[in-house]
C-alpha cells in the first residue's frame, strides 16, 4: 500500500505540473494569436486596390491590405477586370504611392503576402479610405473570417448609402463572387452572365 500512496502523490503533482503546462501553452498561443508585426519601408508599386509592393532594406514585399477586398483588375481573357478595378487602384496610388509607411501586420496569407494595416499618417488607414469611398468592400469572404476591423461594415454601409465608387453600379459584385463565378467560369469554358 505505501507504493500505492506514492503513486497517488506523484499523479497529483504530475496533474498539477501538466495544467501549469497546458494554461501556459494556452497562454502563448494566445499571444501569437494577436500578435502584430511592424513593416518599415517604401511603396514602389501598387498592383490593385488592395495590394501592393513595399520596399523594405532592399527586399521586396508583396502587402494584402487586411479587412478590405477591392474590385478585381484585369489578368488576361479568362481573367477580365471588374468595374471599378482600375479606378480602385488609382485610388490606392494616390493614397501611398512612394510613400515611406510603418505597416501594422498580422500573418502572410497563403500567397506569401504579408496582412497589414496602412496607416497613412493622419490617423486614417489606407484600408478604411478604401471602403468609406467605395474603392473596396468590408472582406466578408468566408463568413467575414479575414475581417479584422469591425467598423469595416459601418464604412461599407456608409460608402453604399451615398452610392459612391463601386455602389453607383446597380448591383456590384463583391470580389470573391467576381473571382469564382467569372473567372472559374471562363477557365471550365462555361457562359457567365456577370462578366
Amino acid at each position: 500500500m505505501q507504493n500505492f500512496g506514492a503513486t497517488k502523490a506523484g499523479l497529483r503533482v504530475a496533474g498539477r505540473l501538466c495544467g501549469a503546462l497546458l494554461v501556459g501553452l494556452l497562454a502563448v498561443c494566445a499571444a501569437q494569436a494577436s500578435a502584430t508585426y511592424a513593416l518599415t519601408g517604401r511603396v514602389v508599386h501598387v498592383a490593385d486596390g488592395d495590394t501592393l509592393t513595399l520596399l523594405v532594406s532592399g527586399r521586396e514585399h508583396r502587402i494584402r491590405l487586411a479587412s478590405i477586398d477591392a474590385p478585381e483588375v484585369g489578368h488576361g481573357r479568362k481573367q477580365p477586370g471588374q468595374p471599378y478595378g482600375q479606378a480602385s487602384r488609382r485610388a490606392l496610388s494616390e493614397l501611398v504611392a512612394g510613400k515611406s509607411v510603418v505597416l501594422r501586420c498580422y500573418e502572410q496569407d497563403r500567397y506569401g503576402r504579408d496582412v497589414c494595416d496602412v496607416p497613412l499618417g493622419d490617423g486614417r488607414t489606407a484600408n478604411r479610405v478604401q471602403v468609406a469611398t467605395g474603392m473596396a468592400w468590408a472582406n466578408q469572404q468566408g463568413g467575414g473570417k479575414y475581417l479584422r476591423d469591425d467598423g469595416m461594415r459601418a464604412l461599407e454601409t456608409k460608402a453604399r448609402d451615398q452610392r459612391l465608387g463601386v455602389w453607383r453600379d446597380r448591383a456590384p459584385v463583391p470580389p470573391w463572387d467576381w473571382r469564382w463565378k467569372c473567372w472559374k467560369a471562363l477557365e471550365s469554358g462555361d457562359s457567365t452572365p456577370i462578366c
